[in-house]
């Protein structure tokens, strides 16, 4: 079941304060989570759970399922 980012994580992150120097410094993410987020790649579930909880959101806020996909299934 494919999933795509329905948000701009990456300006997000930076709309609360999150640039990627502090995300990598501060060890939030890790350079690889942040260049695949940017490259709009499958991230772990942990990192998208560390999204979420910068964000104060759900991952349903900044995923999306391809259902026309699954349904094929």
């Amino acid at each position: 079941m494919p999933m795509y980012y329905k948000i701009d994580v990456i300006a997000a992150l930076k709309e609360k304060g999150y640039n990627t120097n502090r995300l990598r410094t501060e060890n939030l993410l890790s350079q690889s989570a942040i260049q695949s987020i940017r490259e709009k790649k499958p991230i772990s579930w942990s990192n998208i759970a560390k999204i979420c909880a910068l964000l104060e959101c759900q991952p349903g806020d900044i995923l999306i399922c391809n259902n026309e996909e699954s349904s094929n299934l």
